[in-house]
């Protein structure tokens, strides 16, 4: 049994490419949020934890991803859901009071940092994981 087939057809096509960005953001984030933690936590403690918070839910997506089966699919799917409610009430509370968040997370301004990859990538991660239940 291929590693592909093992995965319950959830990194197959697009789900490959899921894969590889959220792994891509789970480097960025947690490289991110160790070093702001690290170096600079008592100027803008909110943000970098958010960060951090972001940086977990992408590592444990990228797992179930490649784990795969019906109950890794299930746990990625309400993942993919509290991410997109995090980047939307991130998004939305770094627009309406800027001044909450001194330094940017991954969420702020819904991902404008990261090309808007941040809310981008929970919608696409429903998409798939609903879309690939009902094929299997």
């Amino acid at each position: 049994m291929s590693a592909t087939e093992g995965a319950g057809g959830l990194v197959t096509g697009p789900g490959m490419l899921l894969v590889w960005l959220y792994g891509v953001m789970s480097v960025g984030a947690v490289s991110r949020s160790i070093y702001q933690i690290a170096t600079e936590f008592d100027r803008a403690p909110l943000a970098y934890a958010l960060s951090a918070v972001a940086a977990v839910v992408y590592a444990f997506i990228t797992y179930t991803l490649v784990r795969g089966g019906e109950t890794a699919r299930r746990a990625a799917l309400v993942c993919c859901a509290a991410e997109l409610v995090g980047v939307l009430t991130v998004g939305t509370w770094t627009l309406v009071d800027p001044s909450a968040f001194p330094d940017a997370t991954v969420w702020s301004d819904y991902g404008y940092g990261y090309i808007f990859i941040p809310v981008l990538l929970p919608v696409t991660g429903i998409w798939w994981l609903r879309r690939s239940r009902a094929t299997a």
